[in-house]
């Protein structure tokens, strides 16, 4: 049996309790259609899901986030992970807080699922008494205090608290973090995310996040920070880029694009301020899980085409010019496609010098310094090569009649309807392509 309890900010007063038998998910958010329903504001409609695992360990049970504002597992913030007895999860920061615990059923009892608020009797005939209801007191999560409201967010100020579990990102006493790597400006650098030519991206806090006008929020946020590496900061061309990225993503706002949150010099280094996103990008995902089914291959391209809709409709038009797996990442929030990097993003009518495109997912004229918007929609082809495949693209590119051509007529798993969609996006003529991405869209729809 799994005993939820909703704990109030006074360690001794548990507010509520569920308790389920025989259910193998539950859901837990703000929407009436949950199995546990918090109605505070910063948990998402379907923030959460508790999944029962099909091993030999009794009682083994995974959390999937799924909330905006992320889910945090006895002061750590994931995406999946398994629990334990006693797991505290807090839904966002500051969120309210949940006691997970396990209870061995009792010997001959048939008991189906239900869920119980703390004090009252269950009416099933099943039970033929009133359920237990253990609760222990234990202290929650508190809300980390403000700048200028103690001493949060000063580097300097570490956290000495005991209890807390390795990799933890906050102490689960004080809400403080509990390894501050350095600090620039408001931002309290936590980990490395990943490093590369460009520069190094960060996890970071953010005590007194700012929203896209530069007004405080006065929300902690955990975001994205990226840095430009030191030794290119005398290269025009690559703070060009780095300007860019930060420059479009201002003026972008989609549900598909990661949010700007700010850009700024520190210390003769450029740091962009973004949205995290949580989730896996496509690529990582062909490779760990191996390829998808057709229907979900074409539902994520769907994703991506009302992204690429929405700039090539900017004024002046904006092409994207690096579509590929690794620049697609699936949000765990609500299992869409967000479009990543955007540092390679011009605008038409506008002069290409450098050619950029990866390998396999560039269309002929990109290569030659010269690409339209159909450039974007010849990427979704070789995409739904690899996602319905798990081989790269260019294994399919051979010479077929008078040029180079994808050739996918011995691919099982593309069926001849989706393989014309592909053969087109594809063709070597960008006039010979889908004209708009909305126009892609319809042909692909057809394929379902």
């Amino acid at each position: 049996m799994v005993t939820l309890q909703l704990l109030h900010q006074q360690p001794t007063t548990p507010l509520q309790q569920w308790e389920f038998r025989d259910e193998s998910v539950i859901r837990i958010g703000r929407a009436p259609d949950n199995d546990v329903i918090l109605t505070n504001p910063l948990v998402s409609r379907y923030h959460l899901e508790l999944r029962r695992l099909d091993s030999a360990a009794e009682n083994s049970w995974q959390l999937i986030n799924q909330g905006t504002n992320g889910t945090f597992l006895d002061g750590t913030l994931v995406s999946q992970s398994l629990l334990k007895n006693g797991s505290l999860v807090q839904l966002a920061r500051g969120g309210p807080l949940l006691k997970f615990q396990l209870e061995a059923e009792e010997t001959g009892q048939k008991v189906r699922g239900k869920r119980q608020e703390s004090g009252k009797a269950s009416s099933s005939t099943d039970i033929g008494a009133k359920e237990k209801s253990n609760l222990s007191p234990l202290a929650p999560l508190p809300n980390p205090p403000l700048l200028g409201e103690g001493t949060y967010g000063l580097a300097s100020q570490a956290c000495t608290h005991s209890g807390n579990s390795p990799g933890n990102l906050f102490c689960i006493r004080c809400g403080q973090p509990l390894s501050v790597q350095r600090k620039i400006r408001e931002y309290q650098v936590l980990r490395i995310l990943g490093q590369g030519g460009m520069g190094t991206t960060y996890l970071a806090w953010n005590p007194t996040s700012t929203n896209a006008t530069g007004a405080s929020s006065r929300k902690p946020q955990l975001l994205v920070l990226k840095e430009m590496n030191a030794d290119l900061a005398k290269v025009a061309k690559a703070q060009e880029l780095f300007e860019r990225e930060a420059h479009t993503l201002k003026t972008l706002h989609h549900p598909g694009i990661p949010q700007y949150y700010d850009f700024f010099m520190e210390a003769g280094k450029k740091y962009l301020a973004m949205e995290l996103i949580h989730g896996q990008n496509l690529e990582q995902l062909v490779y760990q899980t191996g390829p998808v089914t057709p229907a979900r291959a074409i539902a994520w391209m769907l994703q991506t085409c009302d992204v690429l809709e929405y700039i090539h409709n900017q004024d002046p038009p904006l092409i994207h010019r690096d579509i590929k797996p690794a620049n697609l990442i699936l949000r765990i929030l609500d299992n869409r496609v967000v479009v990543l990097d955007f540092g390679a993003v011009k605008a038409t009518g506008t002069a290409y010098v450098t050619r950029i495109g990866a390998e396999g997912y560039c269309a002929p004229e990109q290569e030659r310094g010269q690409p339209l918007i159909q450039s974007d929609l010849y990427a979704i082809g070789p995409t739904l090569i690899f996602l319905l495949t798990g081989e790269a693209p260019l294994k399919f590119y051979r010479l077929r009649g008078k040029g180079y051509r994808f050739d996918l007529d011995a691919v099982p798993t593309i069926t001849p309807e989706l393989r014309k969609v592909i053969e087109r996006v594809t063709e070597h003529h960008p006039s010979d392509r889908y004209a708009t991405a909305k126009e892609l869209a319809a042909a692909l729809s057809a394929c379902k």
